[in-house]
């Protein structure tokens, strides 16, 4: 199953007298990396948000975001926590004893201080438990937008992958031909420059050349590396990095088909291959 690195997911739920709200934002990463921004009030779930984003997702920038709200704002004041200003103070006057001298905190500095400032609002006790309770409903709504997005991605390359076959296809069809020409055309210049070989040497030297230009190998390893990009693509486990790996190889095969190119249809054949190569790629970028 192909999942995609970028979604997007909000989820609110009421709790007594606040709301509490979670966004989950997520774009493509090379590893899982995490950024929380969680209310003091319960800056105590960041180890479970985290343990629960490394359990469920494998790879991506995941972005998380509670904000807590109260249903009626005119009457919600905020109180001074009493108890945090004295021991703030107190431990400013200690360090300013202990260095011998220096400011002491201003009052702008204790209020951004964590915790200095509080809601009158009563919390719920269980603000906890349902504030990790609905962000799993958000995760899910989050991976459900990622599976969505990934299902897109897969039509996407399924598209690609076909292209790329009917060009490896055409390529096969015509190099027989396009042999034949060439091989005819040594001939006729053999005869314009009224240069004699024997039979012998000018079997050989066709042989030669047929080698130089052959790209069966190619093409063979060119369709070899789309099977598997299928078998990954059907995978239930994350699969971005053995794509991008197989990427560069179908890249590399038909860089060597172009450098073996003898004429201008495989040369415009390997070009159309690069760029449905590439497009693949990109879109490989955003997958988990």
């Amino acid at each position: 199953m192909v999942l995609s690195m970028t979604a997007f997911a909000r989820k609110q739920s009421h709790c007594g007298p606040a709301v509490l709200i979670w966004e989950i934002r997520s774009v493509n990463h090379r590893y899982l990396e995490s950024g929380l921004r969680l209310p003091e009030a319960l800056r105590t779930l960041e180890s479970s948000v985290r343990d629960t984003l490394r359990k469920r997702l494998a790879r991506g920038k995941v972005d998380c975001q509670l904000r807590i709200e109260t249903e009626d704002k005119q009457d919600n004041s905020l109180q001074i926590n009493a108890d945090m200003v004295t021991r703030l103070n107190n431990a400013s006057g200690e360090i300013l004893h202990l260095v011998g001298g220096g400011n002491p905190l201003s009052v702008m500095e204790i209020l951004k201080w964590p915790g200095v400032l509080q809601e009158s609002a009563a919390l719920p006790d269980d603000l906890e438990a349902q504030a990790l309770a609905l962000f799993n409903e958000t995760l899910d709504d989050l991976i459900e937008a990622r599976k969505r997005e990934g299902h897109e991605l897969f039509g996407f390359i399924s598209k690609r992958i076909a292209a790329v076959r009917e060009i490896v296809g055409n390529v096969r069809t015509l190099m027989p031909e396009i042999l034949a020409r060439q091989q005819q055309a040594l001939k006729d210049r053999l005869d314009a420059l009224k240069v004699e070989l024997e039979p012998t040497r000018l079997e050989q030297e066709i042989v030669i050349f047929a080698q130089k230009c052959d790209i069966d190998e190619e093409l063979d390893r060119l369709e070899s590396h789309l099977n598997e990009v299928e078998r990954v693509l059907g995978l239930r486990e994350p699969a971005g990095r053995r794509l991008d790996f197989l990427m560069q190889e179908l890249n590399r095969e038909a860089n060597t088909l172009s450098s073996k190119s003898i004429v201008a249809e495989t040369t415009l054949n390997a070009v159309d291959l690069k760029v449905l190569i590439e497009q693949m790629r990109e879109q490989i970028q955003n997958i988990e």
